[in-house]
């Protein structure tokens, strides 16, 4: 019985990839589980989580950005996103 437990969670874990590329409101939903969590033990984290993923979180995925560099007239390598 453990093991089919465990077979579906992993099952759930990876079907669930595709959406963690979704920048925002899987950032915000884990920021605020942690936070509820620690302040409120499992019921905060499940309201922590809640109203996470409902106010967002940092956008950490940069996709579309690219990287440009070029050097200056000084020599030095400088770069910026884009």
């Amino acid at each position: 019985m453990r093991s089919l437990i465990k077979t579906g969670l992993l099952v759930l874990t990876l079907a669930a990839l595709p959406f963690a590329a979704t920048a925002g409101t899987l950032e915000g939903a884990a920021i605020g589980a942690g936070t509820g969590a620690v302040v409120a033990g499992p019921p905060g984290a499940v309201v922590g989580g809640v109203v996470g993923a409902a106010v967002g979180g940092p956008n950490i995925v940069r996709r579309g950005h690219h990287r440009r560099c070029w050097t200056n007239s000084y020599g030095h390598r400088r770069c910026a996103w884009r």
